[in-house]
């Protein structure tokens, strides 16, 4: 630990800070606050109750207003540190408010009535996780349905995207024919078609196939995406190509050398393509809103648009459940962030 503390606290200045040293901590600082900050605030305010989410100005922790069970009322009662003109410090709890002036009696002696003006008081505060927030929307809302669709949906839509892509990128990679860089051009302007230009056609073909209320009419038409394609061509061009030459002369077949040989060693680029996949099929919302109609059908994002009703918007459940979608992408990425770099830097070699 100690050559940790060292390392991370060590001055290019010796003894005394230089302004580099300066600068380098405000940088890092401001960016793990800039990267980290939201995801802190979302895990936090998942935790609040509605009414710490309505509160102005917000709290980064869940805190709560203190509640006591006063004799003589029904409900429990609010709690405030309220100042006493003699300038003394009672807790006491508010009855009702009136304008500017709130009616307020000690828990201990609920005989009395004390007005206090509210700008004189302050709500005595605790920490209090929600829990219930994470456990209701399982309990009465159909929440694992809609995980398990969005889970078939990214994991089937990456498998097919990986065959599929590398296939493409095997034969525009290492197969020489006429117009291969032509086919590679007009794959790669395919990027600039945005979805909104192609929705109404995919949604005809996908109509007129019968898949339309179906996981694999979420699943089929972004199984085949550019980016994966020009990411696993990329890489695959450093496969020297003595190697598959040699797997021809040991008789091996196309399919051998594409199964055995070019994709073991496009493991990072596809470990790369892997994450981009999950991110995409697991926070897709537009495609699968307008294919699926049926509730049953739906998946997680689009489920979770259940909590935003037209009048009321359950933020507590909303931010609940973003936590919980959170997790499985953060789980790939770190099970698969090693091979990030690795399938990066190779893509651009040749």
């Amino acid at each position: 630990m100690g050559k940790v503390a060292r390392f991370i606290l060590r001055r290019k200045g010796g003894k005394g800070w230089h302004w580099t040293d300066i600068f380098t901590w405000v940088w890092l600082v401001g960016g793990l606050i800039i990267m980290f900050g939201p995801a802190v605030w979302l895990v936090f305010s998942s935790l609040k109750t509605p009414a710490a989410l309505a509160e102005f100005p917000p709290s980064i922790l869940p805190y709560v207003t203190s509640q006591a069970t006063v004799e003589g009322y029904d409900k429990p009662l609010m709690l405030y540190d309220a100042k006493m003109p003699d300038g003394s410090t009672r807790v006491l709890a508010e009855v009702r408010r009136i304008g500017l002036v709130a009616q307020m009696v000690d828990p201990k002696a609920p005989s009395e009535i004390v007005k206090v003006n509210i700008n004189d008081r302050t709500p005595v505060r605790t920490m209090s996780f929600a829990t219930n927030n994470y456990t209701e929307p399982f309990v009465h809302f159909d929440f694992l349905r809609y995980l398990w669709n969005s889970v078939f949906v990214t994991v089937v839509a990456t498998v097919i995207t990986l065959v599929v892509n590398s296939m493409a990128a095997f034969a525009l990679s290492k197969y020489e024919f006429k117009g291969r860089s032509l086919a590679m051009l007009v794959i790669l302007a395919t990027l600039m078609v945005p979805l909104s230009v192609i929705m109404v056609p995919l949604y005809s073909i996908i109509s007129s196939l019968g898949l339309f209320n179906s996981l694999w009419g979420v699943i089929l038409p972004t199984v085949a995406t550019p980016t994966g394609v020009f990411i696993l061509r990329q890489y695959m061009l450093t496969i020297p190509d003595e190697l598959i030459d040699a797997a021809r002369m040991d008789k091996a077949s196309e399919w051998q050398i594409y199964w055995r040989i070019v994709l073991p060693l496009t493991a990072p680029a596809l470990a790369v393509l892997a994450i981009f996949s999950v991110v995409w099929r697991w926070n897709d919302f537009l495609w699968p809103l307008i294919v699926l109609s049926r509730r049953e059908l739906y998946t997680l994002q689009v489920g979770l648009s259940i909590y935003s009703g037209e009048l009321n918007v359950q933020w507590h459940f909303i931010l609940a459940m973003t936590v919980v979608t959170m997790i499985p992408v953060v789980l790939v990425f770190i099970f698969l962030q090693r091979f990030i770099t690795t399938g990066i830097a190779g893509t651009g070699l040749k």
